[in-house]
């Protein structure tokens, strides 16, 4: 038996056309890779950052802060290649180093620590489109030439800022949770009533952002070298005023509400399922809204050469939720059915004249620059280069 990819692809078409159900996207870290310059990725991944901050500290002293924390993380067996995980154990040893010290850190250590890698982080990610056509473009564009009569909203756990420039580019209202003109202030109420007009989209950061930081008691988003405290970037553990909340449980909260909508449909492009709270909230939200439904576009195949899948826990959870699916390049599970993808048939009608990306004669979309070029023939768009 195996999944009749054409049929899959109809309904991909229709869920994209229809206006009047929710549809969201979820953006994560494979997406900007998408996007090349001379070549090369114009943003690193996550094991790129955090190999820009080690190699920045290569020549420190081994007895130097980051040195000794490397070390230390080690000992307590955390993921040292991961510079989310960096932060996340700078953070808890900050909490509880007021004062004093922690493992050998003092709070202004910690601090000083929290600081460089964000700095680092933010320098590395604040890069703009080049020049031409690419795939932040052309999904702006698919959303500026559709009308709906509910708000298109994208959710990402990425920092940069590739998806603003696109929006503001091809001039698409935008939504981020954020009010005012100098330094725009986050509003929570605004969040939780999001009652825009639908034109508007929706962007959800789930990990922060380069350019939103702590100023005064505000969380702001700010312009490029404005002092205050280190980027908001990753949850942390930080103090909140609970009437206020901080954007992260704000945006995670967002997620959760647009599941739980009647027949909610979010796609999934760039993420391996590493992050467990994220794949908690759509799990839980899944299980309470049957009607709901998750496709995630995965990136290559299925499984290395010995069988073993490359995104285990999508696979694993794609086996337990029957709304949650899993497109690969030549697997897909769907109703919790693990099944290869039959040829894609390459003289259909359906899809006459599109310019599908075929691997192994079946349409592989889990780049999402070869998913951005279906979005733009959705829309007749057949331009060669967009601005």
């Amino acid at each position: 038996m195996k999944h009749d990819q054409l049929r899959h692809l109809r309904s991909l078409r229709l869920l994209l056309s229809q206006d009047k159900s929710p549809l969201g996207f979820f953006l994560a870290a494979g997406c900007p890779r998408s996007v090349k310059d001379g070549g090369n990725p114009i943003l690193p991944d996550m094991r790129g950052l955090t190999q820009i901050i080690s190699d920045a500290h290569e020549t420190d002293a081994a007895d130097s802060p980051y040195k000794r924390l490397m070390k230390e993380m080690g000992i307590a067996a955390k993921d040292t290649e991961n510079v989310e995980d960096v932060l996340t154990f700078i953070r808890s040893m900050k909490e509880v180093a007021a004062g004093g010290s922690v493992r050998g850190f003092s709070e202004a250590e910690l601090k000083a620590l929290e600081i460089d890698i964000c700095d680092k982080i933010a320098e590395s990610v604040k890069k703009d489109l080049p020049d031409g056509e690419n795939s932040y473009r052309r999904f702006a564009k698919w959303v500026s030439a559709i009308d709906r009569a509910v708000p298109v909203e994208v959710f990402t756990t990425n920092y940069d800022l590739l998806l603003e420039q696109a929006f503001e580019e091809q001039y698409v209202p935008c939504f981020d949770g954020f009010s005012g003109s100098r330094y725009p202030f986050f509003d929570i109420h605004s969040v939780e009533r999001n009652d825009l007009p639908p034109y508007w989209a929706r962007l959800w950061k789930l990990h922060g952002s380069v350019n939103w930081k702590v100023l005064g008691k505000n969380v702001s988003r700010v312009t490029k070298d404005v002092a205050g405290s280190p980027e908001l970037i990753y949850p942390s553990k930080l103090k909140y005023d609970q009437s206020r909340k901080m954007p992260f449980l704000a945006m995670s909260d967002r997620l959760t509400a647009f599941l739980l909508k009647p027949h909610a449909v979010l796609l999934i492009c760039g993420y391996s399922f590493s992050d467990e709270h994220i794949n908690d909230t759509m799990i839980n939200a899944l299980k309470v809204n049957k009607s709901a439904n998750v496709i995630a576009l995965m990136f290559g195949k299925m499984a290395d050469a010995a069988g073993n899948p490359y995104s285990p826990e999508a696979v694993n959870r794609a086996k337990e939720r029957p709304n949650l699916s899993v497109w690969y390049d030549d697997k897909a599970i769907m109703g919790t059915q693990e099944y290869e993808w039959a040829e894609y048939e390459t003289d259909n009608k359906d899809f006459a004249g599109f310019d599908l990306n075929i691997v192994d004669k079946r349409v592989s979309l889990g780049d999402f620059d070869a998913f951005t070029s279906f979005l733009k023939q959705l829309i007749g768009d057949h331009s060669d280069a967009d601005k």
